[in-house]
């Protein structure tokens, strides 16, 4: 159980990922996310919206500019989540309908249903399934680092 504190705090990240995310796509944009949350309501439009930001963060980190395989943004995913949450990144994804990687799929695939994304004939659903265990890569990833600057 996560103390009601923390639960704030992670509210509050979730207003603020749901406010940049509007600000930072176009209306049309965000209005086909809105349209997509409306005929799929597993999750939130901030997930939507931080799927972006992840993809975003995903390319600027490789060294050139192409299509990112679905190992690849999970990877920035977790990296950007971590960056952006902390501890907490595993409570603020929970709060949007994330809890497994294949979600994020789910998103992707809603998002170039719509449009928004594009993909490669090798891109599938698939390629989201089970990539790493959310305790494991949010929590217990988080615990070893803190005790290695605990212990530093």
């Amino acid at each position: 159980m996560v103390p009601r504190f923390w639960l704030k705090v992670a509210r509050r990240a979730c207003r603020y990922s749901l406010h940049r995310g509007i600000h930072a796509l176009s209306a049309e944009k965000t209005e086909s996310i809105l349209q997509i949350t409306r005929r799929d309501g597993r999750y939130s439009p901030q997930a939507y919206y931080f799927i972006f930001d992840a993809l975003d963060f995903t390319i600027q980190r490789m060294r050139k500019a192409r299509h990112v395989t679905g190992k690849e943004l999970l990877e920035g995913v977790r990296a950007y989540a971590t960056e952006s949450f902390g501890f907490l990144a595993r409570t603020v994804l929970g709060e949007w309908g994330i809890t497994a990687t294949s979600d994020f799929g789910e998103i992707v695939f809603n998002l170039v249903d719509a449009g928004l994304l594009s993909r490669t004939e090798k891109d599938t659903r698939a390629d989201f399934e089970g990539l790493y265990d959310f305790d494991e890569a949010f929590v217990e990833e988080f615990r070893r680092s803190l005790a290695n600057v605990t212990l530093a």
